[in-house]
């Protein structure tokens, strides 16, 4: 049980991670994975999300404390807990974010970090089977392709944005994002994705690298002011095992700075709150934390949508059969169908709201769609200001964090998801959509379209997460960052972090794609170091 590196966490940066690390056979790698492998036949089918969130078996099902800001209200946090971590149970979208996100990055200090460093990395990873475009890749372990289902409603939705003044978009990870289209997604003729499946199933044979499932790490092993170890739990029965040379975190925004304050990593005043001897007091870890916080408007419409085309079981057979002959229809649909990125403002020079359109709606999707043919039209903020915290709950391991939001804090957030409400409503107001929307179900007409502060109350009653937690050990130059460019962290020899926990500022869009090329930049850094 001795390594060269130790990754902890298969998820989408941990996985990509541990298989270039090992790729060369010139290194011996472990990779822990807090839960089982995936078997589950549910991750493998693309609407499998509904059947894998909220699923104990592949999901750590967190939930955060009462959000002030959000009518107290718990806010459930699906993080996958599964070989591919949220990779394989997420929506299956592919967003690499905006190129200014990145130069946003260096300019805050972060070399090695600007679009034209990581845009070399997003190519590497992946292979595009939509058109061919010096942007992206095509011979990558990451299967990425354009939409594989269409449906009216959601075409309708694009060509009113369109008539509604917003150009239409045909590739938004070119760099450029701005304007409407459709989400390109992590699967391949019907299947999933994950990032368990393009890094680890190719990696599976290498002698050298050592896959090792229901391990939940408890603690680091440190000895003079380095990690050599990690300390596991494995159904059980308490484990360790020894790095020779680094171990690497990507426990994700949670679960990382979780295992590093239980190993006495941490503000050291929280930690002695726990009984917990403070051997690094890294007094922001934890803090930073960001998230996109979705609204959700609904709108009944004349055309068939999946409430209606899913609502008994002869048409759930038929569409079933049709995925076991074809691996074509329904059952290959990911979360969202159409998106879009608009500015709320002219004055400004990026997009700073997305677009999730879903040929569905519901009040609560555990609670089954509505019974009347409906659309959603999800809108999040891209760049939230109002940032929350974690902390450690108790001493114990078993115990989830606390997760403190805080979202809609900032007045720059509250008007932001306001005007992306309008937004919402104004494109529902251009044909060819507005001739099949027959009412509008949420948030309906008890809130007036000009009243800011009843919509605003609106989007803090129902809005919810759009699973992006993200910042909790950033990325940094200054005293307080956690890790620096090099995703080492500060203040301690033979460890670094790769996952969303390191982003500075969340990126303008969803993570899984920007986890993955933190995943494979790490192991290039780490392979230079080792190397040198």
């Amino acid at each position: 049980m001795e390594f060269d590196f130790i990754v902890v966490g298969a998820g989408s940066a941990g996985c990509a991670l541990a298989s270039r690390l090992s790729e060369s056979g010139r290194y011996s790698v472990a990779l822990l994975e807090a839960g089982p492998r995936d078997w589950n036949p549910w991750i493998h089918i693309p609407v499998g999300y509904f059947k894998t969130m909220g699923n104990p078996g592949t999901d750590w099902c967190y939930e955060t404390q009462p959000d002030p800001n959000t009518h107290n209200r718990k806010h459930k946090w699906p993080r996958g807990r599964v070989l591919g971590g949220s990779s394989s149970i997420n929506g299956l979208l592919y967003v690499r974010g905006q190129a200014e996100d990145y130069d946003a990055w260096r300019q805050m200090g972060c070399t090695g970090w600007g679009w034209d460093d990581v845009l070399p990395i997003f190519k590497r990873s992946e292979t595009w089977h939509g058109d061919a475009k010096d942007v992206r890749g095509t011979s990558g372990p990451l299967q990425v392709s354009p939409k594989s289902l269409s449906r009216e409603i959601v075409d309708h939705w694009v060509q009113a944005g369109v008539a509604a003044g917003y150009p239409y978009n045909e590739d938004y990870n070119s760099g450029d994002q701005e304007g409407v289209g459709y989400f390109q997604l992590t699967s391949h003729n019907g299947r999933r994705c994950s990032s368990a499946v393009a890094y680890l199933k190719p990696a599976r044979g290498r002698q050298n690298l050592e896959i090792i499932t229901n391990a939940q790490t408890t603690k680091l092993i440190l000895a003079d002011g380095r990690v050599t170890g990690v300390e596991f739990d494995q159904k059980g029965t308490r484990k360790t095992v020894k790095a020779r040379r680094e171990v690497v975190l990507s426990a994700g925004a949670l679960g990382t700075p979780q295992i590093m304050m239980l190993s006495g990593i941490g503000p050291g005043d929280h930690l002695s709150d726990h009984g917990i001897e403070t051997v690094l007091d890294a007094a922001e870890l934890g803090k930073n934390l960001q998230d996109h916080l979705q609204a959700r408007p609904v709108f009944k419409t004349t055309l068939p949508t999946m409430n209606v085309e899913t609502n008994n079981i002869v048409k759930q057979g038929l569409i079933a059969a049709q995925y076991a002959l074809t691996r074509k229809g329904p059952m290959t649909m990911a979360a969202s169908l159409g998106t879009a990125f608009l500015k709320t403002h002219d004055r400004l020079e990026t997009p700073d709201i997305q677009f999730h359109i879903q040929p569905f709606s519901a009040d609560n999707p555990a609670d089954g769609p509505h019974k009347f043919s409906g659309f959603t039209a999800s809108v999040c903020q891209l760049r939230p200001e109002s940032m929350g915290h974690m902390e450690l709950a108790s001493a114990n391991w078993r115990d989830h964090p606390h997760m403190h939001p805080n979202y809609l804090a900032s007045p720059v957030d509250q008007e932001c998801i306001v005007r992306g409400i309008q937004v919402a409503r104004r494109i529902a107001e251009f044909d060819p959509l507005k001739s099949f929307i027959t009412q509008e179900h949420a948030p309906g007409e008890g809130v007036a379209k000009d009243d800011d502060a009843a919509i605003l109350d609106w989007a803090r009653k129902t809005a919810v997460t759009i699973y992006h937690p993200s910042g909790t050990a950033r990325m940094g130059v200054d005293d307080g960052a956690v890790v620096d460019p090099e995703l080492k962290v500060n203040g301690i020899d033979g460890l670094r972090i790769a996952d969303a926990s390191i982003m500075p500022r969340l990126v303008s869009g969803n993570t899984n794609a920007p986890c993955i090329m933190i995943g494979e930049k790490a192991a290039d850094m780490m392979l230079r170091s080792a190397e040198a």
